[in-house]
């Protein structure tokens, strides 16, 4: 068990040695160009991939706006951003800079299109100010495209009852100590309403749908999201489940090797675009 970290509103709650090569391998790139068609990502965009992490989607939604376009990644981990350099900084139409969302981005100029995937649901206080923020960077007309998912880790059948339990005690103190936020997807529409943006489009899809045998892959982000919580909420899972994490986390992976196991999670996509002036 890893020693509990400090609790922090500013701490990005999956945060390990690891984060590069997991945001890497659970990406499939086939849904990434399926749900960036949706979005309206084409040739000649400028387009900012915000929050862009590993710099995997970067790199995807580079090759859909060849030729004559760019896409700029930012992220505010500087370990993350040295990463997406070395492994996706290629060629003058893919950057990466290092910015933290919850500052205006003045400075990186105006996109035709803008695209944030799993990150709003870690700032459950202060997503507004973020879409706000990104709302200024988009050129009049332009689209703002927010993707992310609902019922995080809590749809599955048939995990034990006591297991299923401890997920739900486990979310719910990780969105109060980590600023996380479980039920963002149905949040998105409103964040696009309420800032006046026009034409809102709306679509629901299953991000993780796991039924059968599961990919290797697959297995290894859901266990590190595991692990994650073993050190996160550790004293929660000592005082509530029959034999702590251990227990917990090999009753997880005894329901992940199942085929029998049925487990999805929803992703929400919405699209607005900013008024034109007059």
């Amino acid at each position: 068990m890893q020693e509990t970290k400090p609790l922090s509103s500013d701490f990005y709650f999956m945060e390990s040695e690891e984060e590069a090569i997991r945001l890497d391998i659970k990406t499939n790139p086939d849904a990434v160009r399926n749900q960036a068609l949706w979005c309206g990502v084409a040739p000649g965009m400028r387009v900012l991939d915000a929050g862009c992490g590993a710099g995997i989607t970067t790199s995807i939604l580079g090759e859909m706006t060849r030729p004559g376009g760019s896409v700029l990644g930012i992220d505010y981990s500087r370990e993350r951003i040295d990463y997406a350099v070395e492994h996706y900084g290629r060629g003058a139409d893919v950057a990466f800079e290092l910015h933290d969302l919850r500052k205006p981005l003045d400075a990186h100029g105006r996109f035709d299109l803008i695209w944030i995937r799993f990150v709003l649901e870690y700032h459950r206080v202060g997503a507004t100010d973020i879409v706000r923020n990104l709302i200024e960077a988009l050129k009049p007309g332009g689209c703002l495209c927010l993707l992310d998912l609902d019922y995080n880790c809590l749809i599955h059948y048939e995990l034990p009852r006591a297991t299923m339990d401890m997920l739900h005690q486990i979310m719910k103190a990780v969105d109060e100590r980590f600023n996380f936020d479980t039920f963002i997807g149905r949040k998105l529409y409103s964040f696009l309403y309420d800032a006046g943006m026009q034409n809102i489009s709306v679509e629901l899809r299953a991000h993780n749908l796991f039924y059968g045998n599961m990919k290797d892959s697959d297995k290894f982000n859901l266990t590190k999201k595991i692990e994650t919580a073993g050190w996160a909420v550790d004293e929660l899972i000592s005082a509530s489940y029959p034999g702590g994490y251990r227990a917990l986390y090999d009753d997880f992976v005894k329901y992940l090797n199942d085929p029998r196991r049925f487990s999805y999670t929803p992703l929400i996509m919405c699209k607005g675009y900013k008024p034109v002036a007059g």
